[in-house]
């Protein structure tokens, strides 16, 4: 038998808690001197204070532990409670990390509010181009809602143009569309050829020439992009401009590191009205 310190350092719990569950009734002593009021425990009683430690975890009040392990919960049956909870707490934790990259994806915005020189910035006209493309639908423009679908579909592009035998002819562009209910419709293109005509998956579009586009470069991931888009907006605005469009974002280069890439927003824009 152990000793109730003994028993408390090999179930990785305090003292105290133990003196608790004996209690409320949870986890008794096997024995207790009945000169000293010592208690005992034996090893075997280590099987519940596991069972009641994982049930606690899970979110259960001690009252409803004591409940469950009055039903005899299987060993089979808390791993799968276990599992579920696992997998609870792993979401919670992806969603706190991307509130989290989010929030410090703002702060940049704010840290970086001036420092882009208006010498970034271009007004250029964008020629014609080719494209083949797959289409989806993001919740809105934000860059947690649109990476998650614009990724996939470039690489399912690029799939099926390998697939097809047809070689992109130039550089991967993204463009956005409103969608009902506030949603983005996401085309994700690579420029082919003159003469292809089909690609077995995929729509192949004739984009017009855009006469005049505010360009800006980007460099780094598009997770990132929040101060370098509000930049371009900002200097559209204090530039005479009004915007007409979503930017169409062109890649120019996409090493395995994110943190490399390097992406031209291209934003269509128009004289702002007298």
């Amino acid at each position: 038998m152990f000793t109730i310190g003994d028993f408390a350092k090999h179930g990785r719990v305090s003292v105290r808690m133990l003196r608790h569950y004996d209690a409320i009734g949870l986890l008794r002593p096997a024995r207790v001197d009945p000169a000293t009021g010592y208690r005992y425990y034996e090893a075997g009683q280590l099987a519940r204070l596991n069972r009641v430690i994982a049930l606690k975890d899970l979110g259960f009040t001690l009252r409803q532990v004591r409940s469950i392990l009055g039903d005899r919960v299987s060993a089979e049956e808390l791993r799968g409670m276990l599992r579920l909870r696992r997998a609870e707490l792993e979401t919670a934790v992806a969603d706190t990390s991307a509130r989290l990259a989010r929030v410090e994806a703002r702060l940049r915005t704010l840290e970086s509010e001036g420092a882009m020189s208006a010498d970034d910035i271009v007004v250029k006209t964008v020629p014609p181009v080719r494209l083949a493309e797959l289409t989806g639908s993001a919740a809105s423009y934000e860059p947690q809602d649109i990476g998650p679908v614009v990724g996939p579909l470039f690489e399912e592009l690029c799939r099926r143009l390998e697939a097809a035998g047809v070689p992109p002819a130039g550089p991967a562009l993204a463009r956005y569309a409103d969608a009902p209910g506030g949603a983005v419709t996401v085309h994700a293109g690579m420029p082919v050829a003159a003469h292809v005509g089909h690609v077995p998956g995929a729509e192949v579009v004739e984009l017009p020439a855009v006469e005049r586009v505010a360009a800006v470069v980007h460099r780094g991931t598009m997770a990132d992009v929040l101060p370098t888009a509000q930049a371009l907006a900002r200097w559209i605005d204090a530039n005479g401009y009004r915007s007409t469009g979503y930017a169409r974002e062109v890649t120019i280069a996409a090493p395995e590191d994110p943190a490399q890439w390097v992406t031209e927003l291209q934003e269509p824009v128009a004289e702002a009205a007298g």
